[in-house]
């Protein structure tokens, strides 16, 4: 409940990292989202990352848009800097505040309804500038906070909670990201953090954007049999949407141990979902057998996961347009306005 603080309780004995920090110096507040839901263990999992890696928390900032999705940049790293914009504008309100900032380790979380609709364009461009960022995606196929309306991530044949099929063709970011020239794609399950773990350690130390989209199911209202973002389905196949007046506590989902290639992960109402990892000699500096590998899974009902594509080479954004290496914030006021005579002077150059 937002009415209740986190207790700041710590075990003497808790492992400390670098800095001297324990995994709870990264926590945030009270999480004030459905019991159960996907996003709640993507934060766990991020928590778990900032730490081993001995991220120092002031030395962060945390964006989000509009959704459930970005609501969760509160309950990790509270000590962070962060914004949160309007609808769908996080990529470039990042953009702005890495070009003033570039010292700062930038983290973007959105959801597919903030990046895949209103914020398609943001995103591409992003993706176009290379930001150094992690973006996460936290992607359940609905608007979770106006009472689960299908988004653009909503496969073709999912059903709304009153019955009705979605038949749009569906946006898949991975394969977005892809088509755009990202230069880090992956993709992983909000219940199968010992593989998220590591992948957003990876994104976070890549130059440049690092996307990640997790399917993160929603309990409320898509975690049911005709939905293909369920608890199931992201493990096997298709769940439905239904109204829910109470929503019951639930018990996280998680990936089971398997030596298999293929994780087939039950949900609350009995559905599957099936995730495929990456196999053993899988080129993850291959553009095309990226692309490939992901619509083949699409073809078998399969999600992709694991780190999918990989490009070390590429600039940022600050290397393609030759930026200063001291961050504008710590410019002098002087330099960054030296007033109208240096304006006039430099406009009648171009006259």
């Amino acid at each position: 409940m937002t009415s209740i603080a986190k207790p700041p309780v710590r075990h003497p004995g808790l492992q400390r990292n670098a800095l001297g920090f324990t995994v709870r110096d990264y926590e945030g507040a009270m999480s004030t989202l459905c019991a159960g839901c996907g996003h709640d263990s993507v934060t766990a999992a991020l928590v778990q990352s900032f730490w081993e890696l001995s991220l120092p928390p002031h030395r962060a900032a945390k964006m989000s848009g509009i959704g459930c999705s970005s609501k969760t940049t509160a309950y990790f790293m509270k000590q962070s800097h962060g914004f949160n914009s309007v609808h769908g504008r996080m990529p470039s309100v990042t953009s702005g505040a890495s070009a003033a900032n570039r010292d700062l380790t930038y983290i973007g979380i959105s959801g597919d309804g903030d990046s895949l609709s209103i914020g398609l364009g943001q995103l591409s461009h992003a993706i176009r500038r290379n930001v150094r960022m992690l973006y996460v995606i936290d992607n359940n196929g609905v608007y979770g906070l106006t009472k689960g309306q299908f988004s653009a991530s909503a496969d073709v044949g999912s059903t709304s909670k009153k019955g009705e099929a979605n038949m749009q063709q569906p946006i898949d970011p991975v394969l977005l990201a892809l088509t755009l020239g990202a230069t880090f794609v992956a993709r992983s399950f909000s219940g199968d953090k010992a593989q998220l773990v590591p992948i957003l350690k990876a994104g976070l130390s890549h130059n440049g954007l690092a996307l990640i989209d997790v399917i993160s199911p929603c309990v409320t209202f898509n975690d049911h049999e005709g939905s293909t973002k369920s608890y199931k389905f992201t493990r096997d196949h298709e769940v439905e949407i239904s109204a829910a007046d109470f929503v019951p506590l639930r018990r996280e989902i998680t990936a089971p141990e398997t030596e298999s290639d293929v994780s087939v992960v039950a949900m609350h109402d009995g559905s599957t979902v099936r995730f495929r990892k990456t196999a053993n000699g899988y080129d993850a500096t291959n553009r095309e057998q990226a692309y490939a590998h992901v619509r083949a899974c699409q073809l078998r009902h399969e999600v992709a996961t694991g780190l999918l594509f990989i490009d070390e080479s590429g600039q940022d954004m600050h290397a393609m347009a030759k930026t200063t290496t001291q961050p504008l914030v710590d410019v002098p006021f002087a330099d960054l306005c030296p007033g109208n005579a240096a304006l006039q002077a430099l406009m009648a150059q171009y006259r």
